[in-house]
């Protein structure tokens, strides 16, 4: 079986299996399958499912599958199979931006109320823009991937340093704060899935429209250079890429761990394709990881739950011990 029927496969099966998680989704919450089954009959269900379970499901693709597809963009650029989305300082400045809309204007990420929301939402994604903006200054422009890549470490340090000083200024917000740092799905509803949807099916486009590229840059910038590739163009549109799926997800879900990182790194180790039909595996990829998690944070301790954040931190994190521990094991290399 070729590359690319196997990739044809692998895309098949999690479009399945995220189907089903959505459906399984649907039916987990305090009242369980039974909001499902009476929403037919019961208007207090039917709100139940269509204003809160399916928007918070779909919801977790959607950002899951903006980080997945922003972390293969990362390490196809970057030529780092750990680089992960949060690199060029974009969460650092969007927990900034929240932050400082905490302190200025007194609101919580609890709140529900769609101005608050779209208040913090704004102010996280302005955050992450300004991280980006930043680093690419520091690195003066795109040129050096190695200097854009330092810079984005420096600009995160940097503005996780602010951070914490306007949350020691302000002690109120440092309460609201942790939701946003420990990532939440629970306040996605379907105008922030319309906005994932729309930014995730732009990213996916850009990025499968210049894998070609990515597939150059594996081989070496000189190489790329060689086969005649645009790559100081291409390099800025990726970073474009890359910061809009970031700052879309972070923007929605706040903080979510590993999913960028993981979802890569799963696809290659399933199928071995190239970069365009990469982020596209990916994407899905990291729609279904970050989609089960939020299912299994929900059911776990249940009717409370756990952040999902933390959840996917602590799966991601052991997954990539796994595999480190698998490549370092004797004859792994052979």
């Amino acid at each position: 079986m070729n590359g690319r029927t196997r990739s044809l496969w692998l895309g098949t099966a999690l479009l399945v299996a995220a189907a089903l998680v959505l459906l399984l989704g649907a039916g987990v919450g305090s009242t369980g399958f039974d909001s499902v089954f009476g929403a037919l009959h019961d208007a207090v269900a039917w709100q139940i499912l269509w204003e809160i379970r399916l928007p918070r499901t779909l919801g977790a693709w959607l950002a899951g599958g903006l980080l997945g597809l922003a972390g293969a963009v990362a390490q196809g650029l970057f030529r780092n199979p750990l680089a992960d989305p949060y690199l060029l300082g974009s969460a650092s400045g969007a927990a900034l931006g929240v932050a400082l809309a905490l302190a200025l204007l007194g609101t919580s990420t609890l709140a529900t109320t769609w101005l608050v929301r779209l208040g913090l939402t704004g102010a996280a994604f302005l955050g992450a823009v300004l991280g980006v903006v930043l680093t690419l200054a520091l690195a003066r422009g795109v040129q050096q991937t190695l200097r854009l890549l330092l810079a984005g470490v420096i600009v995160g340090v940097v503005l996780s340093a602010a951070r914490d000083l306007v949350t020691i200024a302000e002690p109120d917000t440092l309460q609201a704060m942790q939701g946003f740092m420990l990532g939440s799905t629970g306040f996605v509803g379907w105008a922030a899935c319309g906005v994932m949807a729309a930014m995730l099916l732009l990213a996916v486009l850009l990025a499968a429209a210049l894998g070609r590229v990515l597939d150059g840059l594996a081989l070496g910038e000189a190489t790329a250079l060689s086969l005649g590739l645009p790559l100081e163009a291409v390099r800025a549109v990726l970073v474009a890429v890359l910061a809009l799926a970031t700052g879309t997800a972070v923007a929605q879900t706040g903080l979510i761990a590993f999913v960028g990182l993981a979802a890569p790194h799963l696809v290659r180790s399933i199928v071995k394709t190239t970069h365009g039909r990469l982020v596209v595996l990916s994407a899905m990829m990291g729609g279904l990881l970050l989609m089960a998690a939020d299912v299994l944070a929900r059911w776990m301790i249940a009717p409370q739950e756990l952040p999902v954040g933390v959840l996917t931190a602590v799966l991601g994190g052991s997954y990539l011990l796994w595999l480190m521990h698998r490549r370092r094991a004797p004859g792994a290399g052979r």
